[in-house]
């Protein structure tokens, strides 16, 4: 499978292509970090201000609601400015909002830093995936994602467990001062980085006759076209958007769910459940691998990888919240670990099959499809059915749009080659 951009004579060492990654996944780290310290702090926030627990959620929400509005208008400043840049100055100013989140001395201050939060992050995701593109070829390049995004689980993790260490020695508002310090040294060392030149948006035209191939550049509706016309991005981005939906459902639920149907302590339960989704990380690893092993032998693997291992969590997701005791638990812990080998597969695909001057913008669409229809839904609707019946009738459910998303990356597999076919050849140039 041939590359979609042209060599030049300009190359990146390993070194400075190490720098860039180490770089990255520290910053991811730090991203989910700084997002998630504040679910430790709410005991204490709420003990200080007397804030209701809608108002605790308001502080997570207003982070993803920001992060959705501004994703798709940094991934064009990531795709038409800097790479480089859009990573240093958006990670300085969530590191910044976060180390204000110290000093905010009411809700609404608070509410105000974690917003920023938000957009500061939006363009992180897409600008990162578009170096990573660039920088490692095809067969390596799900490897490469599943490790950088394997930072998720952990850094979640260290947030959580940050801060609540932080908060009971220190003070609930150091720890949004201390875990700000590493993305902030990390963000300002990043302007170090090497970056590739941003790409004009030239599309070729093929001529009749002695008139040959022409270029044009493209236009507002030239680039919706580009996505519009790219069945597999658009079934991609849905197939995403279903597996997001359960994960979320499950992060949230499955402490509630250990609780309420296994007679669990609530710190007991939300022990456990915290076990299944850091293990998330490890199936980022091998999804990575398995699937660029796999691409090296049949080039429409990635779509296919995904359809599959996303149907085999479908199952375990049915038999696990079928059983109870110690059997459950079992499924569960393998189910956290298959539920994100689809990530890295995916996550390649949505480079793949677009024009190498819109990588960002795909990634955004990505984002934006799981969040808005997979992240943000998935818990309210599961609760909604747990109110109308129960929770494990709810938590059954859920194989479902795990199927549909199987599904609809099976479809995608059939579109791959002829949407990776026709995607402009250009030159990428590193960026002196």
């Amino acid at each position: 499978m041939e590359n979609n951009e042209v060599a030049t004579g300009q190359t990146v060492t390993n070194g400075q292509r190490n720098y860039v990654f180490i770089l990255l996944f520290i910053l991811m780290l730090c991203d989910q970090a700084d997002r998630m310290v504040i679910s430790s702090l709410f005991p204490y926030i709420q003990k200080d201000w007397g804030i209701s627990d809608f108002e605790c959620g308001m502080l997570i929400s207003m982070f993803y609601w920001a992060a959705v509005i501004c994703v798709l208008p940094a991934s064009i400043l990531v795709d038409r400015w800097s790479r480089k840049k859009s990573i240093g100055i958006l990670s300085i100013i969530w590191s910044l909002a976060s180390f204000a989140g110290a000093f905010t001395l009411n809700f609404r201050q608070l509410l105000t830093t974690r917003t920023i939060i938000g957009v500061g992050e939006a363009g992180y995701g897409p600008a990162g995936a578009a170096m990573l593109s660039w920088l490692y070829p095809i067969e390596k390049r799900a490897r490469i994602f599943g490790i950088w995004n394997a930072a998720q689980p952990l850094g979640m993790a260290i947030g959580v467990a940050l801060g609540g260490i932080i908060a009971v020695n220190l003070g609930w508002r150091h720890a949004f001062g201390i875990v700000a310090i590493p993305g902030l040294i990390a963000a300002i060392l990043f302007f170090f980085a090497k970056d590739y030149k941003s790409v004009p948006l030239m599309k070729t035209v093929a001529g009749s006759g002695a008139e040959g191939a022409s270029k044009f550049k493209m236009k507002a509706m030239d680039v919706a076209k580009e996505f519009l016309g790219t069945p597999t991005l658009i079934l991609t981005y849905l197939g995403f958007a279903g597996v997001i939906f359960v994960v979320t459902a499950i992060s949230t639920w499955l402490p509630s769910y250990f609780h309420r149907i296994g007679g669990m302590p609530q710190d007991q339960a939300g022990l456990k459940a915290s076990l299944v989704l850091v293990l998330s990380m490890v199936g980022f690893f091998i999804g990575g691998f398995l699937s660029d092993s796999w691409v090296k032998k049949k080039l429409n693997s990635r779509p296919l990888f995904a359809a599959i291992t996303t149907l085999i969590s479908a199952l375990l997701v049915f038999v696990a919240f079928s059983l109870t005791g110690d059997a459950q638990y079992a499924v569960l812990i393998v189910m956290g670990v298959l539920i994100t080998t689809f990530a890295p597969a995916g996550l390649a695909v949505v480079q793949e099959v677009v024009h190498p001057g819109l990588r960002g913008m795909s990634y955004a669409l990505a984002v934006l499809c799981m969040n808005l229809l997979g992240g943000s839904l998935g818990p309210i609707v599961v609760g909604s059915i747990s109110d109308a019946s129960n929770l494990q009738t709810a938590m059954l459910t859920l194989p479902i749009f795990l199927v549909v998303a199987a599904g609809l990356f099976f479809t995608a597999s059939f579109f791959y080659m002829s949407d990776f076919n026709k995607v402009e050849k250009v030159t990428l140039e590193v960026d002196a």
